[in-house]
């Protein structure tokens, strides 16, 4: 179900929404203004990573005011399509209500990339590498959003 002005709704489903899931929001919400109603949110909520705010700050999109926050946060009844942007949000991804599409689309884990990173330098190269995968994803949702059907039955990608 659409917003109520008819923009499209999509949460970006990751385990914590700390960093891909985060990510994905601020491109959407700075590629696609008013054409998307973004939103995400995490199976575990844990906060917002900091060097995924700073990798999207490079880019010139600011996440800094996120929250992490629980899947019900983004009113699962309202949404239209539901991205599962790591392994572990896939294979324990809820049932939504409706016509609720959901889609498999993995990325790295950037905190997990960078754990034997010494500096935050050092471990930067990942994040941006993750940003810029996702940002090219972003670009492409009006297409997903116009092609029906686009459901991923669990178990593959």
């Amino acid at each position: 179900m659409a917003a109520p002005d008819g923009t499209p709704r999509v949460l970006f489903l990751c385990t914590g929404n700390s960093c891909r899931s985060q990510m994905a929001e601020g491109w959407a919400r700075h590629l696609h203004p008013g054409a998307i109603d973004a939103c995400s949110a995490g199976t575990h909520p844990q906060g917002l990573n900091r060097l995924a705010v700073a990798a999207m700050a490079e880019a010139g999109v600011d996440i800094s005011a996120h929250q992490s926050k629980p899947i019900a946060a983004c009113e699962p009844a309202t949404l239209d399509l539901v991205i599962t942007v790591c392994g572990h949000a896939h294979e324990t991804c809820p049932l939504f209500p409706g016509a609720t599409r959901v889609l498999h689309h993995g990325f790295d884990d950037p905190p997990r990339l960078a754990e034997g990173a010494a500096t935050d330098e050092a471990a930067l190269p990942h994040y941006r590498r993750v940003r810029d995968q996702i940002r090219a994803f972003v670009e492409t949702l009006p297409a997903l959003l116009a092609a029906s059907p686009i459901t991923t039955p669990r178990g593959e990608s």
